[in-house]
């Protein structure tokens, strides 16, 4: 029993290892890598190096130029640029990767149920089919008036913002990871190793998290980085429209939008967080294609 868990350890470690292997063959997903990992050194540990609070109001030192004090320059309150744009990339990888979780636990949960049992099929394709019908950002405007309000006296404005657009980022775009899982599904549940499963009485419970769920976790994993990179989008989006989190929060499209009104004399407060919002989804989706051509056992190994 010892040597067969061994071999089995030793597997495993193989095909992850063959999966590495293939991913640095991807220039692209490498940079994208590199890039993200940085913008992520610098988002959460940059602050302890820089202790300079984003909220600080310096009337006496507005609209300053770079320097060594202020390495972005200043905003028109005084406030250091360098330490709200580490601060908007805190809040808007927390939203992206919290919504991104959600949104593939809903899509994988009925991506599978969906898939292996053919009498709710046709209900929780539907349903999807009616998430998908739905206009995007109107449904966001209408969520983000009607429960923000709501939210923020039960939880506080910061923590009932980034529920409410969480909540509505994740029920909005988990349709795509239940398709795709769903198709995986239905291939698996006729192979071999599951036929066998249910001929010695293996439950339903059993089978789907222990020969299911393994099968499907590369598309899962593509799915995540594409649907990460969406969030940021979408986040960024409501800010921008003011949807978002309050004036005080600087979120990368918060910036963006407070920017904007000064766009002529100083281009660089708009520009710089939408190169970074740009620079942090061209990231994810070059991480993304480098993991479905890893995954893919078709191509790993070439």
């Amino acid at each position: 029993m010892t040597d067969m868990t061994q071999d089995l350890t030793f597997a495993a470690r193989s095909q992850w290892w063959d999966v590495w292997e293939q991913f640095k063959t991807h220039r692209g997903a490498l940079f994208g890598m590199i890039v993200f990992a940085t913008i992520l050194a610098v988002c959460f540990i940059g602050p302890l190096i820089w202790p300079v609070d984003a909220s600080t109001v310096n009337i006496g030192a507005r609209n300053q130029g770079m320097s060594l004090a202020h390495p972005f320059g200043t905003d028109q309150l005084g406030r250091d640029l360098f330490a709200r744009l580490m601060m908007g990339g805190r809040i808007s990888l927390v939203v992206g990767s919290a919504a991104m979780i959600l949104s593939i636990v809903i899509g994988t949960a009925v991506g599978m149920i969906s898939g292996f049992f053919r009498l709710v099929d046709g209900v929780l394709m539907r349903l999807t089919d009616l998430f998908l019908a739905l206009p995007l950002l109107p449904l966001l405007l209408v969520l983000s008036m009607l429960f923000r309000d709501p939210l923020s006296a039960v939880f506080g404005v910061e923590l009932g913002t980034l529920l409410l657009i969480v909540a509505a980022i994740s029920l909005t775009s988990w349709m795509g990871t239940a398709r795709v899982v769903r198709s995986d599904v239905l291939t698996l549940k006729e192979r071999e190793f599951v036929l066998a499963a249910r001929s010695i009485g293996v439950p339903t419970w059993r089978i789907m998290p222990r020969h299911i769920l393994p099968n499907v976790l590369s598309s899962i994993m593509v799915s995540a980085t594409l649907m990460m990179a969406t969030a940021i989008m979408t986040e960024s989006a409501l800010s921008f429209l003011g949807l978002g989190f309050p004036p005080e929060f600087a979120t990368w499209g918060r910036l963006v939008s407070d920017g904007i009104d000064y766009l002529q004399d100083y281009p660089g407060r708009a520009i710089l967080p939408g190169f970074l919002i740009s620079l942090t989804v061209l990231s994810i989706n070059y991480i993304g294609d480098g993991l479905r051509d890893a995954l893919d056992p078709r191509i790993r190994g070439h």
